[in-house]
């Protein structure tokens, strides 16, 4: 079994951002040399997350419509008493999966038609890193 780890950084304009990674991660899993195992990726930090979905610029939004409104910015979140104000971060993060487990066939990426892959952060604008590490065999 062979395995292969990089570690991608993201530091985002905006405090949450939707940033589409499945070229970089195709990459990462072509570098790797598996041809047949599992591709894992996962934010080193609990106020992100990432997930597979469409992308379509619509359901983007409609997924940051949804996190808002199951997770709101609002002042009085229980954690805010420790001088932090992301509590709807860590919420958001909860709702998207903190990770995720791809397939890896024929050293590519298996995924379905519409399927990509998304990081996803609720509060940067400062450097976040990402874990993508590839198991499987030559």
């Amino acid at each position: 079994m062979k395995s292969y780890t990089e570690y991608l950084v993201f530091e985002t304009k905006k405090r949450k951002e939707m940033v589409h990674i499945t070229d970089i991660v195709e990459r990462i899993v072509a570098k790797s040399g598996v041809r047949d195992g599992l591709c894992f990726v996962s934010p080193m930090h609990i106020t992100a997350a990432v997930y597979v979905n469409d992308h379509e610029d619509g359901l983007i939004e409609d997924i940051a419509e949804w996190l808002e409104t199951v997770a709101p910015v609002r002042p009085n979140y229980r954690h805010h008493r420790t001088g932090e104000d992301n509590g709807d971060a860590h919420l958001k993060s909860l709702l998207l999966h903190h990770e995720t487990t791809l397939p890896v066939t024929n050293g590519r990426l298996d995924l379905g038609t519409w399927q990509r892959v998304f990081y996803a952060e609720f509060d940067g604008q400062r450097k976040k890193r990402v874990i993508v590490k590839v198991l499987g065999v030559e």
